[in-house]
């Protein structure tokens, strides 16, 4: 695999798990009466309990893509 192809897999994987993560928030912003109505049918959760989850979710998320794809795609990108 050369340095290229790997800057290019790093940069198009952190791209998508933004976009991803992005998507999460905006459907959690926009429509968060619904997708706890819809998680609540399943297990029986708490509002304040259903918020922290999907915090912590996003937080650890983004902590794994920065980790694993940002910032390798940098450090690649600054000594190639």
């Amino acid at each position: 695999m050369t340095v290229e192809l790997l800057q290019a897999l790093l940069g198009w994987s952190g791209l998508i798990n933004m976009g991803i993560l992005l998507l999460w928030f905006l459907l959690i912003f926009t429509f968060p009466d619904w997708i706890y109505e819809i998680h609540r049918k399943f297990y029986p959760i708490s509002r304040e309990s259903f918020n922290n989850i999907h915090y912590a979710g996003m937080m650890i998320y983004k902590l794994f893509s920065f980790m694993f794809f940002i910032v390798p795609y940098i450090a690649l990108r600054l000594i190639a």
